[in-house]
């Protein structure tokens, strides 16, 4: 009898072991009997792990030209960075015929930064009319990083950061300091970068998410509404020609330029033309295009800075210093309104376009700050339907 009861316990405590080590390794049958209960948590005192894979975030539709992010630094380069000379082995020149891009998103605790506009972009001079850009700059405060495709070369995060002249290292990102996670979405999978940042190659039509501090649980990601593409066929610009429909008389308003200066501009008869550049703007309303009056800002008796000579569409600037005339100003010297719901009494929703040789991109801020800038091509689109290309044209004038 004893020895039976012996062997009775010896078998319940070999089965009770079993079971410890079967729910040790998760087997045992059915997994919700043998999990751990739901407010079970870790022992008071342990930490929390840090290198938790994040997963990307459902894909976020942005509008081209859109910004991203919190104000941290002002547009442009810093005073370190690319201003015309070879920076990392990168040379400034006017805009390349092809882009594409690469996007940037960098993050301190979480909350997202907006990348600069118009880094690498270097205004116009005397010696350099045309201005010049960098094979990797941006436009906007979108985070899209513009890459030179006419070529295949490859570019780094490295390269990008010297023309911004901003800092670029495992504990610091353009001032932002701590510890710093690189992040890179090519295709929809996402991989941690582990290697030296300035090595980084930038991603065409990827993403790169750089987080300093606090890590992100998911990682977001975009897709974009782009412009429209190029026309197939360029316009040919002959002088005193006219593109488009007449619509407007010839000259100013009563309102816009008579002679005195207007918003800085000045009048003058036999004015030295040292900078002489052009830009062109195109005014489509509801699907027609509208011919830009010819000889704005020629009163007679002067003529102004800026001006028309044709119905082109050219805007002429010519003057004898290297100055920076706005969109603003030109409708100021024609006398007749810019907004973003108005275009020279033309109402409706305005959509502004903008394109420097193959760079273009959507304009997403107040259409009178935009830079007139040599062959410059800016369309503006006013009402509907939407314009399915956007003109490029064959230019009278070399510049």
């Amino acid at each position: 009898m004893k020895e039976g009861k012996h062997a009775y316990w010896m078998s319940a405590i070999a089965s009770a072991a079993a079971l410890v080590v079967l729910a040790g390794c998760g087997g045992g049958g059915d997994s919700s009997s043998a999990s751990s209960p739901s407010g079970a948590s870790a022992p008071s005192g342990a930490s929390t792990p840090t290198t938790t894979t994040p997963t990307l975030a459902a894909a976020t539709p942005v509008v081209d030209g859109s910004t991203i992010g919190a104000a941290q630094w002002p547009d442009g380069s810093t005073a370190t960075g690319g201003a015309g000379q070879a920076v990392g082995g990168l040379n400034c020149a006017p805009a390349g015929a092809s882009y594409t891009y690469s996007h940037l998103s960098i993050y301190q605790n979480g909350k997202q930064l907006a990348l600069p506009a118009n880094i690498g972009a270097v205004g116009s001079s005397l010696a350099l009319q045309r201005g010049c850009v960098y094979p990797v700059h941006t436009d906007d405060a979108s985070g899209k990083i513009r890459i030179d495709a006419t070529t295949n070369t490859q570019y780094t995060l490295g390269q990008f950061f010297a023309v911004w002249g901003e800092t670029l290292s495992a504990t610091n990102v353009a001032g932002v300091t701590g510890p710093v996670t690189a992040w890179v979405n090519t295709g929809g999978t996402l991989t941690k970068y582990t290697g030296d940042l300035a090595s980084l190659v930038l991603p065409r039509n990827g993403e790169v998410t750089l987080e300093v501090g606090t890590p992100l649980t998911q990682i977001p990601t975009y897709t974009w509404t782009d412009p429209p593409p190029l026309a197939t066929t360029p316009i040919t610009l002959t002088y005193g020609g006219t593109v488009g429909t007449l619509y407007w008389p010839n000259g100013a308003t009563s309102t816009g330029g008579t002679g005195s200066p207007v918003d800085g501009v000045v009048c003058a008869s036999g004015m030295a033309e040292t900078y002489h550049v052009h830009s062109h703007l195109s005014i489509v309303y509801n699907g027609q295009t509208r011919a830009l009056p010819a000889n704005i800002g020629l009163p007679g008796s002067c003529n102004y800075e800026l001006h028309t000579h044709d119905n082109t569409g050219i805007i002429h600037v010519e003057t004898p210093n290297n100055k920076r005339f706005t969109l603003g100003q030109f409708f100021d010297i024609w006398g007749e309104p810019l907004t973003t719901t108005n275009v020279a009494g033309l109402t409706g929703d305005v959509v502004v376009y903008i394109r420097d040789n193959g760079d273009i991109r959507r304009y997403m801020g107040d259409p009178r700050n935009i830079q007139l800038g040599s062959l410059r091509e800016i369309t503006l689109q006013v009402g509907t339907p939407p314009i399915g290309s956007i003109a490029q044209y064959n230019w009278y004038e070399a510049q």
